[in-house]
């Protein structure tokens, strides 16, 4: 049976080829894209886009709601301004 020392050896060992391991795929896997990139004539655009990804934060909402007497407009989401609350929102509608 191997010793404490031994197998921290091993570990050591083990981490360190681990290490080299993963930073030679990763130059593969660079290589790779960069010739599939070189190919078809990508761009940084047409490969790292955010369109349609589910959870992502649009820019802002259109305004459904306004204040006749002051101008001032809510889009429907979150608390209800004060001037709206309580009173049928068809109204106010935009």
């Amino acid at each position: 049976m191997a010793t404490y020392q031994e197998l921290l050896a091993q570990k050591e060992a083990l981490e360190k080829q681990i290490i080299e391991a993963k930073a030679r795929e990763k130059a593969e896997g660079i290589a790779k894209a960069k010739a599939i990139i070189e190919q078809y004539g990508l761009s940084a655009s047409d490969v790292f886009t955010r369109k349609g990804t589910a959870g992502s934060r649009g820019g802002k909402v259109a305004a459904k709601y306004r204040n006749p007497a002051t101008g001032e407009t809510w889009t429907g989401r979150g608390k209800a301004p004060k001037w709206i609350e309580g009173q049928d929102r068809n109204k106010f509608a935009i």
